[in-house]
């Protein structure tokens, strides 16, 4: 069930838990992903057959169907994102994307590192987290954070709007006129 106002059932939260969802399905070690936020109900109405293939239902006005876009290019997420501008039919986007996470106290000894990606990747304190971030015109954004587990451990999920602000303010960037 929805309540409105909550976060964390918020129809925004629910489309950026089910794309998370569906990239875990594929496992770890997955490229960035980009998708399309489109209102189903427009969906519906000019792409009938396609809704129909999909089997999509539109539950109200404020629903959202994701739609996956082309693979991003090689180089650096930042600069992918930088060079992408979504028409006014895109409501929102979600990005999901897998990165290296430190803890504060491991991050200072990696100022003085040539290589502080390698250096990460072979730290024994790293965590691996795929974040799905999105956010809509409105300035509203979601996001879900899976934190990989260990060989006998169960992977953790982390929900709420503002676990990713420097990549929520990239994505928001794409949705400017």
């Amino acid at each position: 069930m929805t309540i409105p106002g909550d976060p964390l059932t918020s129809p925004l939260q629910a489309v950026v838990g089910e794309v998370e969802g569906h990239v875990a399905e594929a496992g770890w070690d997955q490229p960035p992903q980009l998708f399309a936020l489109v209102q189903t109900e427009q969906l519906l109405r000019t792409e009938p057959q396609l809704a129909a293939t999909m089997g999509l239902v539109a539950t109200g006005p404020a629903s959202l169907t994701p739609i996956a876009q082309e693979p991003l290019g090689e180089g650096p997420l930042d600069e992918q994102l930088a060079s992408l501008v979504f028409g006014e039919e895109v409501l929102g986007v979600v990005l999901v994307h897998e990165v290296l996470v430190l803890p504060p106290s491991a991050e200072a000894a990696l100022e003085d590192v040539d290589d502080p990606a390698s250096a990460a990747a072979d730290h024994p304190e790293r965590r691996e987290v795929r974040m799905a971030v999105a956010v809509v015109r409105d300035g509203s954004s979601a996001c879900v954070l899976r934190l990989r587990g260990g060989v006998e451990e169960e992977d953790e999920r982390v929900t709420g709007p503002d676990l990713a602000p420097a990549l929520v303010a990239a994505l928001a960037a794409t949705l400017q006129d």
